[in-house]
């Protein structure tokens, strides 16, 4: 009788009672998978209403969104380095051995590796870093600069439609 006590007064706090229910909903058995009309029968039980239910949906989708995007513009940069790194390697082995077949000696060259090298190794440093206020600014130009060509993509394609009608 006791353990019952203790187990109806045991009071959680918010994060720990979400911790709880994201564990307990993965554990399910049957796939881990909630359709919507579950969700909202869960959400009906905790005493949620409806109204907020649809808005954390809402916000999840928007992050969600958010994230994926950020995914894909993190992979755009990660290509983007790695293209300059090859570049760097291959312009830079010429280089080198440009100057060691004319002088016998690393002169010129070595500057033109050491100031490329410092200047790549800035950008590789900013390209993963994916916190902070230059990410976001960051982020922020990609996503603009992807929202426009998307618009004059479509513009383009209503136009051409326009003309062949």
């Amino acid at each position: 009788m006791a353990t019952n006590e203790s187990q109806i007064n045991h009071i959680y706090g918010s994060e720990d009672a979400q911790g709880i229910l994201q564990l307990a909903i993965a554990r399910r058995q049957d796939e881990g998978e909630l359709s919507r009309v579950q969700l909202f029968e869960i959400a009906a039980e905790l005493g949620i209403s409806e109204q907020d239910i649809v808005a954390a949906e809402q916000q999840w989708l928007a992050t969600r969104g958010e994230f994926q995007e950020k995914q894909v513009f993190n992979s755009y940069r990660r290509a983007k380095l790695q293209k300059n790194v090859t570049k760097y390697g291959i312009i830079n082995s010429f280089l080198v051995l440009f100057n060691l077949a004319g002088a016998h000696e690393l002169s010129w060259s070595l500057f033109i590796l050491l100031t490329w090298g410092l200047g790549l190794s800035l950008n590789a440093w900013n390209v993963y870093q994916t916190e902070g206020e230059e990410y976001e600014k960051a982020f922020g130009r990609w996503r603009l600069k992807k929202q426009v060509g998307e618009s004059i993509g479509t513009a383009t394609n209503k136009l051409m439609k326009w003309l062949q009608s």
